[in-house]
């Protein structure tokens, strides 16, 4: 059965940069949409990115639009959220999701669109 694990979290200073890991096994996801949101304590689970797998079509949560990128290793059916300038702000445990089905087909904006989900991983920025 499908499996996504999560790892890179961790704490980093404001201004540093992670790079968050999502490894999927037990499917097939060449046409899948990837999507990431994260959740901070007492907040409802936010929207960050998200994009088809070759990576022609992607959107951006405006908090995080020229910080953050996403992208994938098709050999080792990972994805990856690549964040940069990291702010205080940014604290919160991310998520990484799959719904493996077409973009258009499911809001991919919206937490129950998705199919599969990570376990989580913590990032927490200093200041």
């Amino acid at each position: 059965q499908v499996q996504l694990v999560e790892s890179g979290g961790g704490l980093v200073q404001a201004g540093g940069s992670l790079r968050l890991s999502c490894a999927a096994s037990g499917g097939t996801f060449s046409r899948a949409v990837m999507g990431w949101f994260r959740q901070a304590p007492g907040k409802e689970r936010e929207f960050v990115l998200a994009r088809t797998w070759s990576g022609t079509t992607v959107d951006y949560a405006d908090s995080v639009k020229g910080r953050f990128t996403a992208s994938r290793d098709s050999a080792k059916n990972t994805v990856y959220l690549d964040m940069n300038s990291l702010k205080p702000e940014d604290t919160a445990v991310y998520y990484c999701a799959i719904m493996a089905t077409n973009w258009g087909l499911r809001d991919h904006r919206v937490p129950a669109s998705y199919f599969y989900w990570g376990q989580g991983t913590q990032v927490t920025v200093s200041s």
